[in-house]
């Protein structure tokens, strides 16, 4: 009878007051006192108040019945249809809304009702899957920020290759342990590209220099990924490396001089066929003839053996690391001592293009440890 009475005096009240009886009515039904009669009548007026034409009387609705586990499942889908904030709450917070349901709002839905649903705790990775295939940028930015939700690494990759050129998804994208190495070189490649494209329509540099930049800015993030400490796809990095043609000479000698020991056996072993323990174990022999052997098996340049066997000595002594030098990037003291065996062995920059390469990377390793020994 209440119930009834309300109804009629709804049909005249003003916004106000009627969004504020909706929502004493809306407590007072999620109240677990509630009488089953008294339900009952409110679970009958429910479709009537949903359809309330005030956005007002919506917002005041969903927001009482949003986190309601028993609240009927025709009504749930009706508030989540509701444009703006009333329908945005329901589809982020309300549990009575299953997987298949969440899809179909997915399929039909607007870029709020995709973010709204990208917000929810625990999402299933089907849905996750979904919005990675047909959401704009701002539901994509919701779902790779959402910790709790259930992101495949296929979904990871296909945001990778719809978006990584928007440069705050790509932040986001990069700051998750579980991007999967494929689309963390894919958002590598996509920022080197454009800063060739932008250094040569600068005029700054020629096209083949600006190139050799982008190459150069590509395998310095390829080292930095493969050093954090949580990063475990080291394997499938460089197998996508080879694939791709990316897993240069340079790279792998570029990891040496980093101290990346894990990606540079992890090369040599993709690049040889031979098993990491096995490389491990070639390269561990001090004498260096092992070395030697497995070098020339590589087909690596001639004139790149005295910087390798040089860096592998220096890194497989206990005392090369500067305690300052935490951050991920070429090693000054490795870099020096290679450059001292290559001048003792009589080879400059005009007779060994190696040393011209080492001496530009030496200029970049003193660079950053200057910047290092400022911000200390």
């Amino acid at each position: 009878m209440i119930v009834r009475q309300f109804l009629e005096w709804a049909r005249t009240a003003p916004e106000d007051a009627r969004a504020k009886a909706v929502a004493a009515l809306a407590r007072a039904y999620v109240r677990p006192e509630l009488g089953a009669a008294e339900r009952a009548e409110i679970d009958e007026a429910l479709p009537g108040l949903v359809a309330d034409p005030s956005p007002l009387v919506q917002f005041h609705l969903a927001s009482a019945l949003c986190r309601h586990p028993l609240v009927p499942a025709d009504v749930v889908l009706q508030l989540a249809r509701l444009p703006g904030p009333a329908g945005a709450l329901v589809l982020e917070h309300s549990a009575v809304l299953n997987v298949r349901e969440l899809i179909a709002l997915c399929s039909g839905g607007d870029a709020g009702m995709h973010e709204a649903i990208a917000r929810r705790e625990r999402l299933p990775a089907p849905i996750a899957a979904l919005l990675a295939e047909v959401a704009d940028v701002g539901p994509l930015l919701a779902l790779v920020r959402n910790p709790t939700a259930d992101v495949p690494g296929f979904a990871l990759g296909q945001i990778v290759a719809r978006f990584g050129a928007v440069p705050e998804l790509r932040e986001a994208l990069l700051s998750r342990p579980d991007l999967p190495a494929a689309a963390h070189q894919a958002i590598i490649r996509i920022v080197a590209g454009a800063l060739s494209a932008f250094v040569e329509e600068r005029q700054w540099l020629s096209p083949a220099e600006a190139a050799r930049l982008a190459r150069e800015a590509c395998d310095q993030a390829t080292v930095t990924q493969a050093s954090r400490p949580q990063f475990t796809q080291t394997r499938a990095l460089v197998q996508g490396l080879q694939a791709r043609g990316e897993l240069t000479s340079a790279l792998v000698l570029r990891s040496l001089l980093s101290g990346q020991m894990r990606l540079f056996l992890e090369a040599v072993s993709v690049l040889s066929g031979i098993s990491v323990d096995h490389v491990a174990a070639l390269a561990a022999d001090r004498s260096g003839e092992a070395f030697r052997v497995l070098y020339h098996r590589l087909a690596l340049p001639a004139g790149a053996f005295i910087a390798f066997r040089t860096a592998l000595g220096v890194v497989q002594s206990e005392t090369y690391l500067d305690e300052r030098d935490a951050e991920p990037g070429l090693r000054l003291r490795i870099l020096d001592d290679v450059l001292a065996a290559y001048e003792e062995a009589g080879e400059s920059a005009q007779g060994n293009r190696i040393v011209g390469m080492l001496h530009r990377w030496q200029g970049e390793a003193r660079e950053r440890s200057e910047r290092q020994t400022l911000a200390a």
